[in-house]
């Protein structure tokens, strides 16, 4: 299966392609940027096939409880109105991708686009049956992302290309589990 096989129920889910997640950031994802590069085309695809794009961010007030020097174990990232929370500058989002912000609450962190930012049933209310996934990192907010949309009864393919871990074996554990849960890998086409 490639991406020239968008239809009408699916969307197009980008996780986190913000700049402190690629070379450069504050928590760096090796190969980050050329995710980005990688997903332009399947969202030229999904705007000519009239598919829906969303794009989740991670969106942390200063001191949030993920950061190390608040116990978590993290070093800061994605802070509010910075530019490392910006979407990367070569990502093409069209101006009617909705935006999933997450990683706002004080008390805890939100690695899923599906914790408690309503996004299940927004999907729902368009009629989306099929979630397309790319983005960063594959073995933390992708994964949680892809294992929530299937908890939620959504269809997913994660475009494998269309991802980079923190660690290859924390990206082969993630794989796995995706697997498990349902997901099925698939390569961009």
């Amino acid at each position: 299966m490639t991406a020239t096989e968008f239809q009408n129920g699916d969307a197009l889910m980008l996780i986190d392609l913000q700049n402190d997640f690629c070379p450069g950031g504050e928590l760096p994802i090796g190969g980050g940027d050329e995710v980005v590069e990688t997903v332009n085309p399947w969202i030229e695809r999904a705007q000519a096939a009239g598919i829906p794009v969303f794009a989740s961010r991670d969106w942390h007030p200063e001191g949030h409880v993920s950061f190390e020097a608040q116990g978590g174990e993290w070093p800061p990232h994605c802070v509010q109105d910075t530019e490392g929370a910006a979407f990367h500058p070569r990502l093409r989002l069209p101006g009617d991708a909705v935006k999933v912000t997450k990683g706002v609450r004080f008390d805890q962190d939100q690695y899923s686009a599906f914790d408690q930012t309503g996004l299940a049933d927004e999907l729902r209310r368009r009629g989306v049956s099929r979630i397309w996934v790319a983005g960063l990192a594959q073995d933390v907010c992708v994964e949680a992302t892809a294992l929530d949309a299937r908890h939620e009864g959504f269809e997913v393919m994660l475009f494998a290309e269309g991802t980079r871990p923190v660690s290859a074996e924390g990206g082969r554990k993630a794989l796995e589990r995706m697997r498990e849960a349902g997901v099925e890998v698939v390569n961009g086409g």
